[in-house]
């Protein structure tokens, strides 16, 4: 085991620069949104810029122990470097910060949440952050009303009893006359089935995560603005930072901020969308409330903005004037455009029928990165994959070129036939199939 571990001793001492082992720790599943489409492409991005320099180890589910609502102090104590933490968990902790989970406060999309929300963390609740290194702030998927009834108005929302993800969607509900009912939410599937709760409150993504597709068919969205959210930081411990060299530091910084918290909202929107598609094609009814019906819920819901405003007054902070920031930082975003879904190299044969589909099919979107290389250049495609596989793939074309051997004897019979069969240029024009099989490989 020694003769094992000695190559990666060494490697650390004849190196020419010393080696930072970072420990980043969530809650969420390693097969999640989160953790697949950014914190691990986030990672991965700092361990390139910084030359293998940062080597950044992802704990899912918990695994380094804890609770969810501990994830920001393993951040603040140093039990992980990094944390990507829900603030809310511990209620009034980020008062300020709390701003963006009132109800139909934040954008029903993530990207422009999440933009917005960076800016007015640091302008206005660096002092709730003081602790930690934050390296950005994101704002969920919108939260969408989720039964087995038609919800379009602020009647048919009465008595309900429906999970709720944050104490502020809590004290919206109760303002709608529903009852909230927080809970984890792996416990939701449970609670469903044995009518526990009518429905619930919730993003996009945990409806595929916890099979409610299966078990709630109507979900009602808001046009404009979001009924629930739930805020989300990156945060690094300090001692960690402060550890690094310079130009490390500078790698960090360079993903921090803006570019992250632009990855982590296309991340949000990039799953609402797909999820959508998913319970459409499974006949499931979306109801789309628009901005002058969502105007009935906004007055409804507002003792739960002014319940915040009077904790703020409370604390002798201009609550009336970070809201007006927060639609100011909207308003800037507002026009951001849709994220796309990832160009990946994955089976070429529906390519060309792809671009009208690929907001809709996040999983399959390899168009003209496989369709215009691949003919003009084959090297390429075996770089990107086991070039064996694509030996093994090419000598498919060989039964093609095989045409020039009828040409010889289909000259001798019939004299006017042969010169239609010798245009070699139709064999190489059969080519372009095995080039797409050297795509998924």
């Amino acid at each position: 085991m020694a003769a094992v571990a000695a190559p990666a001793v060494l490697r650390v001492a004849f190196g020419d620069a010393p080696q930072f082992t970072l420990k980043l720790h969530h809650s969420f599943s390693s097969v999640s949104g989160v953790h697949d489409r950014f914190l691990a492409p986030w990672a991965r991005q700092v361990e390139a810029q910084s030359g293998g320099r940062i080597r950044i180890d992802i704990y899912p589910s918990m695994e380094l122990g804890g609770a969810p609502a501990d994830l920001f102090d393993h951040a603040r104590y140093g039990a992980a470097d990094l944390a990507w933490a829900v603030p809310s968990l511990t209620p009034g902790r980020f008062a300020k910060l709390e701003a963006f989970e009132l109800p139909f406060v934040p954008s029903r999309r993530a990207l422009v949440s999440s933009k917005a929300l960076e800016d007015y963390a640091r302008a206005n609740a660096a002092d709730e952050f003081r602790e930690v290194r934050a390296i950005c702030f994101s704002c969920s998927d919108r939260g969408v009303l989720h039964a087995n009834q038609p919800v379009r108005t602020v009647e048919d929302v009465k008595g309900l009893k429906l999970h709720v993800p944050t104490r502020f969607a809590a004290a919206a509900l109760r303002a709608l006359d529903a009852v909230p009912v927080p809970m984890p939410s792996a416990q939701l599937p449970l609670a469903v089935t044995q009518h526990v709760v009518d429905g619930c409150i919730d993003p996009w993504n945990v409806v595929p995560a916890l099979k409610l597709n299966d078990l709630l068919k109507t979900h009602t969205e808001f046009a404009d603005a979001s009924l629930s959210s739930t805020t989300y930081v990156l945060a690094m411990n300090q001692a960690a930072y402060d550890k690094l060299p310079r130009d490390l530091k500078a790698v960090i910084d360079a993903n921090s901020g803006q570019p992250s918290a632009t990855m982590a909202g296309a991340m949000w929107d990039l799953q609402a969308a797909a999820v959508v598609d998913l319970v459409s094609e499974h006949g499931d009814t979306i109801i789309t409330l628009q901005p002058e019906a969502v105007a009935h819920w906004r007055k409804a819901t507002q003792p739960a903005v002014d319940g915040w405003l009077k904790d703020m007054k409370e604390h002798k902070i201009a609550g009336d004037k970070l809201l007006a920031g927060i639609r100011t930082l909207l308003a800037k975003y507002a026009n951001e455009p849709e994220p796309q879904p990832a160009q990946t190299a994955r089976p070429a044969e529906p390519a060309q029928t792809q671009p009208a589909e690929a907001k809709a099919d996040v999983t399959a979107t390899p168009k003209p990165a496989g369709a215009a290389p691949a003919p003009a250049t084959q090297p390429p495609a075996p770089a990107l994959k086991p070039a064996p596989a694509t030996a093994a793939a090419t000598p498919a074309p060989p039964p093609t070129p095989s045409a020039p051997a009828p040409p010889a004897s289909a000259a001798s019979p019939p004299p006017v036939v042969a010169p239609a069969s010798p245009p070699a240029a139709t064999p190489p024009a059969v080519r372009p199939p095995p080039k797409t099989l050297d795509i998924p490989l």
